[in-house]
């Protein structure tokens, strides 16, 4: 891996933000979506955060690169928005506009920091938001689940395996949960996408991409 998309302290080249298939890149070259703002170190620990909308349907995506380094307090506030806390406001030509805790659904891309570290904090679920989470990371089923478990947010994508968690999947998983709001549609068009870029099997991406418990 070259060392400029392996920097997690530089958005603007790291795989999983300015690189070819990052969140980024990918969403900004997006026929079903439209980049309505952006924002250079917003709040701490964060280098940069986008603001997307759909292009035909009112729903918006917020996107946050987080600094490399606080890996650790990146998945902290994926999980504590899981549980339906943490929740992020933003104002749009007049409207307030709510993520985080309280979003639909809440995503995590990048590396496996539980891999690395553990967690001692308790996740508990806040109200009774039906919340999904996708979680693209190496085997992040394994990893997520004990603490998913107790935010009350329910699957709807995730991986058995190893994987590169490249934006197409994040992107046409989305596409179809706002389409369908299936999850099995939801995970095959996940699949069929990672199938696309890495050149496998769709039933091995379909082995590695799940949802649900």
């Amino acid at each position: 891996m070259p060392a400029k998309i392996g920097n997690g302290q530089d958005a603007a080249t790291n795989l999983y933000w300015g690189a070819a298939f990052g969140v980024k890149t990918f969403f900004n070259k997006s026929s079903e979506w439209k980049l309505i703002e952006t924002k250079k170190n917003p709040v701490e620990n964060i280098l940069e955060r986008l603001l997307f909308k759909h292009k035909t349907k009112n729903i918006y995506l917020l996107a946050d690169a987080y600094d490399g380094q606080y890996i650790k307090q990146t998945t902290i506030d994926f999980l504590l928005a899981c549980s339906g806390n943490g929740i992020t406001s933003i104002s749009n030509n007049g409207k307030e506009i709510f993520f985080a805790g309280a979003a639909d659904i809440i995503a995590y891309v990048g590396h496996e920091g539980l891999m690395d570290f553990s967690l001692t904090n308790k996740f508990e679920k806040q109200n009774d938001g039906d919340r999904k989470a996708i979680m693209l990371a190496c085997i992040s089923k394994k990893y997520f689940s004990s603490h998913l478990k107790n935010t009350g947010a329910e699957p709807l994508l995730w991986s058995t395996g190893l994987m590169a968690p490249e934006a197409y999947v994040l992107h046409d998983a989305l596409n179809k949960w706002i389409d369908t709001g299936d999850a099995a549609q939801t995970r095959n068009a996940a699949a069929a996408a990672y199938s696309k870029y890495q050149r496998c099997s769709v039933n091995a991406a379909k082995s590695l991409l799940v949802s649900g418990w």
